[in-house]
C-alpha cells in the first residue's frame, strides 16, 4: 500500500467518527510539503465557518509557525463565540507541525 492510500485509509477511519456542528465544529488541518490549512467546518450545514493558513500568516512551514496559525485560528474562534471544536487530524499523524497546531489552538482557550 502506497503512503497515499494509507493516509486515506486513516482519514475514512477518523471521518466515521468525528462531525462538527455550528457551535462544536470540526477544525480539518492540510498539510502539504510547503504550507499548512486549517479551518473550522461545520458539518450540519457544509459550511465553513472561518479558516487560517500559514500563506495568510506570512510564517515559515514549521512548528512555531504551525502554533501561531492555531493561536490564530482560536483567536477567530473566539471572535465568533466558539470555545470548543473537534480536532480532525486528516490522516495525518499527530507529530510534529500537527501537533503543534493542535497546541496553538488550545493555547487561544479552545476546548478540543
Amino acid at each position: 500500500m502506497e503512503k497515499h492510500e494509507r493516509r486515506a485509509r486513516r482519514k475514512k477511519g477518523i471521518r466515521k467518527k468525528i462531525s462538527g456542528t455550528k457551535v462544536k465544529p470540526r477544525v480539518s488541518v492540510y498539510r502539504s510539503n510547503r504550507h499548512l490549512y486549517v479551518q473550522a467546518i461545520d458539518d450540519d450545514r457544509g459550511a465553513t465557518l472561518c479558516a487560517v493558513s500559514d500563506r495568510d500568516a506570512s510564517v515559515k512551514h514549521t512548528r512555531e509557525g504551525a502554533a501561531q496559525v492555531g493561536e490564530m485560528l482560536g483567536k477567530k474562534l473566539k471572535q465568533a463565540k466558539i470555545s470548543e471544536a473537534v480536532f480532525d487530524r486528516n490522516g495525518f499523524v499527530y507529530h510534529g507541525v500537527v501537533q503543534s497546531l493542535a497546541e496553538g489552538i488550545r493555547k487561544a482557550g479552545i476546548k478540543m
